[in-house]
């Protein structure tokens, strides 16, 4: 089967346009704080996934129906309620790390931080690096 169309690709975009057109001061400091987490964490530049998402590395993946795509292995968006960071690994298996991470809600792959001031920095590095870990070895395998 074809690859699925997705809305959100990655493009050319620059990042730092990006984050630099963030009109919440507060807001724009902490994409520049998850920016730099996120690129020490995998190894990898960032990239614009779509018009709101800064994703890093990708992988390929592959379902049963025969839908594949590329997507990245973490990122985030910096929505106006919460910062979203995407831990594309899922968060079910990484419920120590989320209890010890602070004021937070989830969705299945979708960590959402009102306020970095209100989260552990050294448990969302530990997080986002152990999630990508198990992807990458998760793809390799």
């Amino acid at each position: 089967m074809a690859e699925a169309t997705l809305k959100t690709r990655k493009n050319k975009r620059s990042v730092a346009a990006f984050v630099n057109a963030i009109k919440d001061p507060v807001r724009r400091e902490e994409c520049r704080k998850v920016l730099k987490l996120m690129r020490t964490a995998t190894g990898a530049r960032p990239a614009m996934w779509g018009p709101t998402i800064v994703g890093f590395g990708s992988y390929h993946y592959r379902y049963a129906s025969g839908r594949e795509g590329d997507w990245f292995l973490t990122g985030f968006s910096p929505r106006k309620s919460a910062l979203t960071i995407y831990i594309m690994a899922g968060l079910r298996n990484y419920r120590p790390l989320l209890k010890s991470l602070g004021r937070h809600s989830i969705g299945s792959s979708c960590l959402y931080i009102r306020s970095l001031e209100n989260i552990d920095m050294k448990v969302l590095d530990k997080l986002v690096k152990q999630s990508v870990r198990d992807l990458r070895k998760r793809k390799e395998g």
